[in-house]
């Protein structure tokens, strides 16, 4: 692997502006990169509610991204950060891929794939196995994540409020 010019921390906070981007569009924030000599090579942003397409997770963008622009299905030398850990369905690309290494800053419990709820990325009976870093700006990217839960739990109430006091109102 080249040298890195960059630390981590710095493309984790490339990749947490992606999050932003994919808050603003209503999305679950989270953003990918994908790293190649030390340049952002592709780039990536939660995208399934306004694609209505399940597949359409940052990881999985980046890496559609990087193959169109590596003309190659292969990821060789290249890092993808990724600001929460890949669920089961992006780890698996990253190991089809062949993406070299994996850094991601949130753990997910529920669904992750890279140490949390199993390790897909790592399973010795695969033919290639990334190196991964977690927790890599851990707390910023599970801020992100939970403030928007927390805030789309309490639209959610609201509009359970509004149509009730509709509907009372109605009678």
């Amino acid at each position: 692997m080249t040298e890195q010019l960059f630390d981590d921390e710095y493309w984790m906070h490339q990749a947490l502006k992606l999050a932003d981007k994919a808050e603003s569009e209503g999305e679950i924030p989270v953003g990918a990169i994908i790293v190649k000599d030390n340049k952002i090579i592709a780039t990536g942003w939660n995208r399934s509610i306004c694609t209505h397409d399940p597949s359409a997770h940052a990881e999985m963008l980046a890496v559609r991204d990087a193959g169109q622009k590596l003309e190659n299905y292969r990821m060789l030398g290249c890092t993808l950060y990724v600001t929460l850990e890949p669920c089961f369905m992006c780890a698996g690309l990253l190991v089809h891929s062949r993406i070299e290494r994996l850094v991601f800053g949130a753990h997910d419990l529920k669904t992750g794939s890279a140490g949390s709820l199993m390790n897909l990325v790592n399973h010795p009976d695969l033919n290639h196995q990334l190196e991964v870093t977690s927790g890599v700006l851990a707390d910023e990217c599970g801020d992100k994540l939970s403030s928007f839960f927390r805030r789309r739990r309490k639209e959610i109430k609201a509009k359970k409020k509004a149509l009730k006091n509709n509907e009372d109102n109605n009678l």
